[in-house]
C-alpha cells in the first residue's frame, strides 16, 4: 500500500519528514459550517457517529479544507462503554450521560467482552469506508479513550468536576476497580485491534482524565492498563508498522514512565515546554503537540509566531531538523475557531522556521 504523504508516519517513528506533519484534535467537527450542517441533517451526535457514510463524510471535510497530513476517524470514545451495555444517550448542553452507570459490584460482574465487529461494526464499517475515499493520500488515525477514562465517566455517569465517585472507589475498593479496568481494557484493546484490522494505520488512546490522578496512583490506575493495551496491539498491518501515540491530559510531570511503555509517540498538551519535553524523552519517542488551543483566538501574525517557537525547538544548533516532531494543539480545538485561523497554521507549520 503506498500512501502519497508519509510524513505523518515517519515522524511517529523518528525518521527523517518532508515537512513536519500537523493534524488537530477535534479536527473534524463543530468549528466547520460543513460540519454543523451535516450534524443538522443527522438529527443527533450519536446518529452520526453510528451512520458509516454521514461518520466518513465528517472526516473528510477537514481535508477537504486543510492540507493536513492524516485524518482521524470521527467517532467518539465513549462507543466502548455502549456497546458493554451502559446506554450512552448525550444531553444538550450537559454532555455525554449513561442510563446505566457502574455502582456496585454487581454492575462490574455483569460486564462482559464485546465483539467489535457486531456491538461496534459501524465504527469498522467508516474505517473501511474511509480509507477507500482516502485513496492512499493520507494515513487514517484510529483511536479510542484509555481505560481510566472510560471508567470514569462509567462510574461518574457523565462529566464530572471533582470526580468523587470513581476516587471514592479507587481509595476504598481498588480491587473493583482494578476488576473493572481490567474488563474495559480488554474491550479497548479487541476495539483497536479491530479498527487496525479494518484499516486505521496508526492509534491514539486519549487518556482525558489521567491528569486528575496522583503520580502512584496514574501509574497503577491508568498508566498501567495502557502499556497493556500496547503490549497487545497488532504491531504490522499491510506490510507496515501501526505506530501508536499515547495522549494524557496534564501529564508534563510523568513524560519519562509513559515513554517507557513502548508507545511511539507521547501528545503533549501546552503546559510543558516543547524543548524541556524534547531533553527528557526526545530520543525515545516522537512527540506531539503542543499549541495552545486558545492562541487560534488570536491574530494570524502571534498565531505563526507561536508555531515557529514549537518548531524551533526540534532544530538543533548546526541548524538540522530533529526528526520525531507531529505538531498538533495541546487539546481538541475550540468550536468558536475561525477556520481561516486553522489555515494560517498549517501553512505556518509547513513553512516551518523562518531563517
Amino acid at each position: 500500500m503506498v500512501l502519497e504523504n508519509e510524513n505523518y508516519l515517519s515522524a511517529l517513528q523518528r525518521q527523517p519528514v518532508k515537512r513536519t506533519p500537523i493534524w488537530i484534535m477535534r479536527q473534524a467537527g463543530r468549528y466547520l459550517p460543513e460540519y454543523r450542517k451535516v450534524r443538522a441533517e443527522a438529527g443527533s451526535f450519536l446518529t452520526l457517529c453510528k451512520t458509516p457514510e454521514l461518520a466518513c463524510k465528517v472526516t473528510l471535510q477537514p481535508l477537504q479544507r486543510f492540507d493536513l497530513d492524516a485524518a482521524i476517524l470521527f467517532s467518539d470514545i465513549l462507543t466502548v462503554p455502549d456497546a458493554m451495555g451502559l446506554g450512552l444517550y448525550f444531553v444538550e448542553g450537559e454532555g455525554p450521560k449513561f442510563k446505566h452507570p457502574i455502582q456496585s459490584k454487581k454492575d462490574v460482574d455483569k460486564l462482559g467482552l464485546v465483539d467489535p465487529e457486531i456491538s461496534l461494526d459501524y465504527v469498522m464499517d467508516a474505517v473501511r469506508l474511509t480509507r477507500r475515499e482516502l485513496q492512499g493520500s493520507v494515513p487514517l488515525i484510529g483511536f479510542a479513550g484509555s481505560p481510566w477514562t472510560l471508567t470514569t465517566y462509567m462510574i461518574e455517569g457523565g462529566s464530572s468536576k471533582n470526580f468523587s465517585r470513581i476516587k471514592q472507589m479507587m481509595y476504598s475498593d481498588p480491587q473493583l476497580l482494578h476488576q473493572l479496568l481490567d474488563k474495559v481494557s480488554q474491550n479497548v484493546l479487541a476495539y483497536l485491534n479491530a479498527q487496525i484490522k479494518a484499516g486505521a494505520q496508526s492509534i491514539m488512546i486519549f487518556d482525558t482524565w489521567g491528569g486528575i490522578l496522583t503520580p502512584d496512583a496514574y501509574q497503577d490506575f491508568s498508566l498501567n492498563y495502557m502499556h497493556k493495551i500496547i503490549e497487545g496491539l497488532i504491531k504490522v498491518n499491510e506490510d507496515r508498522k501501526v505506530p501508536v501515540t499515547l495522549f494524557t491530559k496534564n501529564a508534563g510531570l510523568w513524560l519519562e514512565k509513559i515513554a517507557q511503555t513502548g508507545c511511539d509517540g507521547i501528545g503533549l498538551d501546552w503546559t510543558i515546554d516543547m524543548s524541556e519535553a524534547i531533553a527528557r524523552v526526545g530520543d525515545k519517542v516522537c512527540l506531539q503537540g503542543n499549541m495552545d488551543p486558545s492562541l487560534l483566538y488570536a491574530p494570524n501574525q502571534r498565531i505563526t509566531q507561536e508555531a515557529e517557537k514549537i518548531l524551533s525547538a526540534f532544530v538543533n544548533k548546526d541548524g538540522s531538523q530533529r526528526s520525531g516532531h507531529v505538531f498538533n494543539l495541546g487539546h481538541g480545538i475550540h468550536p468558536q475557531i475561525d477556520p481561516e485561523k486553522v489555515e494560517v497554521l498549517v501553512n505556518a507549520v509547513h513553512k516551518g522556521v523562518r531563517s
